[in-house]
C-alpha cells in the first residue's frame, strides 16, 4: 500500500472518531478472506492513527477469540480449525460491546500467539483512553452462526481484497513457516481455508469499504 493510500485511510478513520459520541468509542472492522493481509493493514494503521490523532488507538483481533485445541479435541473441531464456529464468537461481541460502550474503564481482551496456534487470555487491553479500536478477522461480515452480532457493533467494516493465487501462496508459506509440511499445508489451505474464505467472500458486499490489495 503507498503512503498516499494509507494516508487516505487514516483520514477516514480520524473522521470517524470525530463523529463519534463522547459517551461511547469508534470501532473500526478488518474483514477478508485467510492470508488477504487483514493484520498487515492494521500494523500499518495504529501507528499511523495514533501519530495522527495523538493519543491510544487500541486493537482488538478476533484470533484472540480462538477456542483452545482442547475445547477444539472435546468438539471434534480441530481438524477445521478457522472455520466460524472454532471461535468463542459470543464472547468476541460482548468484548466489542464493551469496548463500544464502557469508555470509563480498561477493558482486557485475548491475543492470539502465532507460534503457538494459541489464543493467550487478557494479553491485551483496550486502555479508558482510547477512542478507537481496532479489530480484524474472518467473520466480522458473516451473517450465520452468532455472528451477525458483530457488525452491528462496528462502526465501519472494511473488506481487503487480495489475488486469490496471491492470497493462496501466502497462506501455504505461513503454515509451514509455522510447522506443517509443504505438503501438508497445501492440503490444508484446499481442505480448510479456502471453504472458509468462500463463506467470508458472501460478506463482501456488506462491507462499508472493499479495498483492493
Amino acid at each position: 500500500m503507498t503512503p498516499d493510500a494509507l494516508g487516505r485511510l487514516v483520514d477516514r478513520a480520524a473522521h470517524l472518531v470525530g463523529r463519534t459520541p463522547a459517551d461511547r468509542r469508534c470501532l473500526l472492522g478488518v474483514v477478508g478472506a485467510p492470508g488477504g493481509g487483514k493484520s498487515t493493514l492494521v500494523e500499518a494503521l495504529l501507528p499511523a492513527l495514533a501519530t495522527r490523532l495523538g493519543q491510544v488507538v487500541a486493537h482488538v483481533p478476533m484470533d484472540g477469540f480462538h477456542l483452545a485445541d482442547d475445547q477444539l479435541d472435546r468438539l471434534g473441531r480441530r481438524e477445521r480449525k478457522g472455520a466460524p464456529d472454532t471461535f468463542d464468537v459470543d464472547g468476541y461481541a460482548a468484548a466489542l460491546f464493551r469496548c463500544r460502550h464502557d469508555v470509563e474503564h480498561d477493558v482486557f481482551v485475548p491475543g492470539f500467539e502465532r507460534s503457538l496456534e494459541q489464543p493467550i487470555a487478557a494479553a491485551l487491553v483496550v486502555p479508558s483512553s482510547a477512542r478507537i479500536v481496532l479489530t480484524e478477522g474472518n467473520y466480522l461480515l458473516h451473517d450465520a452462526d452468532g455472528w451477525d452480532q458483530v457488525q452491528p457493533l462496528l462502526t465501519e467494516c472494511w473488506y481487503v481484497d487480495l489475488a486469490d493465487d496471491v492470497r493462496r501462496e501466502r497462506l501455504v508459506l505461513r503454515h509451514v513457516e509455522f510447522g506443517k509440511s509443504p505438503k501438508d499445508a497445501v492440503a490444508w489451505v484446499e481442505r480448510v481455508d479456502e471453504p472458509n474464505a468462500d463463506v467470508i467472500a458472501r460478506g463482501r458486499s456488506r462491507a462499508d469499504l472493499v479495498l483492493a490489495l
